[in-house]
C-alpha cells in the first residue's frame, strides 16, 4: 500500500470520526425531580398586533364591526398554575399560600405581568391556568384570601375587582371609551361614551348561578419547551391579544353590548377569553430580570 493510499484513508477514517462526535447529541445536565427552580409566564398585553397605549384617541383601535374605541383600564386574575411533561406527568403550583398562586395583572403596570412560581426540575411542554378564580378559594373565610384577594384592601376598593354586593371576584377588568355608545340608559347616560366589561361569576355558593372561570391550556413544543432548572428561571412569554374580547370565538357590536356584568351574555365574552393568549417564545437559563 502506498503511503498515498495510506494517507488517504487515514484521511477518510479522521472525517468520519470528526462526523461522529460533531453529530453525537449534547445531552443537558441531569434533572434532579427534587430540586425546584423558578417558572414563570409572563403577559404581554396587546390589541391586534399594536402595542396597548391607554386612552390614545389619537390612534384609537378597531374591532371587527369597524367601531372604534380606546382602552382606559385592564385588569384580570390568573391562579391554579399547572405544568405537564411530554410523558404526561403533571405538576399543580399549590394554591398556599395565596401570595405565591394566585395574582393579578394590571394592563398600566408592566411589573405585574409575571406569574412567578416554583415547579420542579424538569423539561415542561405544556401550561395551564386559570383565568379567574376558583370556587373553592371563592367560598373561603377571608383569613383564607389574602394577598391580592383579600377584598378589604385598597386594591379592591379603588381597583374594584370584588362584588361586594355578590361576594365574588372580578375575574376580568376590561374598560374604554367608543364613539358609537349611544348617551341613553342603553348606552351611557353620563356622555363619557364609555364601555364596561366586568366578567365574574365562579357559579354560586348555595345554587348553580353563572360560572366564567375558564382553564387556558397553552402548548410550549412549537415556540420553546420550558426547561426549568435549579438556580434558573424559564419564562415562558405570552402574547394577550385584547382584541379577542371583541372579535374571538364570539364577536359582537360594542353599540349592542357597551356594559356587560354579571348577565347571561357575559358568557360570551368569557368563552373569547380562550383565544386571546398565544405563545410567543420561552426564555431559558435566564439569572436575571434585566434578561427578560
Amino acid at each position: 500500500m502506498t503511503n498515498l493510499i495510506k494517507w488517504k484513508m487515514m484521511a477518510w477514517i479522521g472525517l468520519f470520526m470528526l462526523t461522529v462526535v460533531s453529530c453525537k447529541k449534547v445531552e443537558s445536565p441531569d434533572i434532579d425531580s427534587t430540586k425546584t427552580g423558578d417558572f414563570s409566564i409572563e403577559f404581554d398585553n396587546l390589541v391586534s398586533d399594536y402595542g396597548l397605549q391607554f386612552n390614545n384617541t389619537n390612534k384609537p383601535y378597531i374591532n371587527a364591526k369597524g367601531e372604534a374605541f380606546t382602552v382606559s383600564r385592564v385588569q384580570y386574575y390568573i391562579s391554579n398554575i399547572k405544568v405537564k411533561k411530554a410523558d404526561g406527568s403533571e405538576y399543580a403550583v399549590p394554591q398556599d399560600p395565596v401570595e405565591e398562586s394566585y395574582f393579578l395583572v394590571y394592563g398600566d403596570n408592566r411589573g405585574s405581568r409575571f406569574a412567578k412560581v416554583k415547579v420542579p426540575e424538569g423539561d415542561y411542554t405544556q401550561v395551564s391556568f386559570v383565568l379567574g378564580v376558583d370556587s373553592a378559594r371563592s367560598t373561603m373565610g377571608l383569613d383564607a384570601r389574602t394577598g391580592v384577594l383579600d377584598p378589604t384592601t385598597g386594591d379592591h376598593e379603588t381597583q374594584g375587582m370584588y362584588w361586594g354586593w355578590n361576594s365574588g371576584y372580578i375575574f376580568f377588568k376590561f374598560e374604554g371609551n367608543s364613539p358609537v355608545i349611544s348617551d341613553d340608559q342603553q348606552g351611557d347616560p353620563t356622555g363619557r361614551k364609555q364601555f364596561k366589561y366586568h366578567i365574574g361569576g365562579f357559579g354560586g355558593y348555595n345554587a348553580p348561578t353563572l360560572n366564567n372561570i375558564k382553564t387556558i391550556t397553552i402548548d410550549l413544543t412549537k415556540a420553546g419547551v420550558a426547561q426549568v432548572r435549579a438556580g434558573y428561571r424559564s419564562n415562558v412569554h405570552l402574547f394577550v391579544d385584547l382584541m379577542k374580547v371583541f372579535n374571538g370565538t364570539h364577536t359582537f357590536s360594542i353599540a349592542e353590548h357597551p356594559n356587560v356584568m354579571f348577565s347571561e351574555y357575559s358568557q360570551y365574552i368569557a368563552d373569547n377569553f380562550l383565544d386571546m393568549f398565544t405563545h410567543d417564545h420561552t426564555e431559558n437559563g435566564v439569572t436575571s430580570e434585566d434578561q427578560l
